[in-house]
Order: structure tokens, then C-alpha cells, then sequence
């Protein structure tokens, strides 16, 4: 499966990480490929306690992207 993170920097120059078709699934890192380790184990665990519970595994079925090329 896959599941969009958002990255958001820091004042403090961490990162906050985000998925946002799980609620509450966020974490954090010193530094982008930190907070990107993080946010995947956080996504496991969470998908873990998904099944544990018997609930339903999230998805973001239908979820499209659109790339563009931007000219600066």
C-alpha cells in the first residue's frame, strides 16, 4: 500500500511528518530522512493496531495526482 506523507519543516529545522488518510498517524525527525523513517514505522504500528482491532485497513483508493512542469 501507499500513503501520502506530508512533510512540513520545522522552526528548529526538524520535521514533522503526516499521513493523512490515518488519523493521528504523525511523527517527527531532525532531519527529512529521519522524519520519513519515523513516519513509516508509525504507519506500521498504526496498520498493526488496525488488524489487532479488527478494523478496516485505511486507503486512499481514488486519490489521483496531477503532475505539471512549472517554468521558472
Amino acid at each position: 500500500m501507499q500513503y501520502t506523507v506530508i512533510l512540513q519543516q520545522e522552526d528548529d529545522e526538524g520535521y514533522v511528518a503526516t499521513a493523512p488518510a490515518l488519523p493521528g498517524c504523525v511523527s517527527q525527525g531532525d532531519t527529512r530522512d529521519e522524519a520519513l523513517a519515523n513516519i513509516r514505522e508509525a504507519i506500521e504500528v498504526y496498520l498493526e493496531d488496525c488488524r489487532e482491532a479488527g478494523d478496516p485497513i485505511p486507503s486512499e483508493a481514488g486519490r489521483e495526482y496531477v503532475d505539471l512542469e512549472v517554468r521558472v
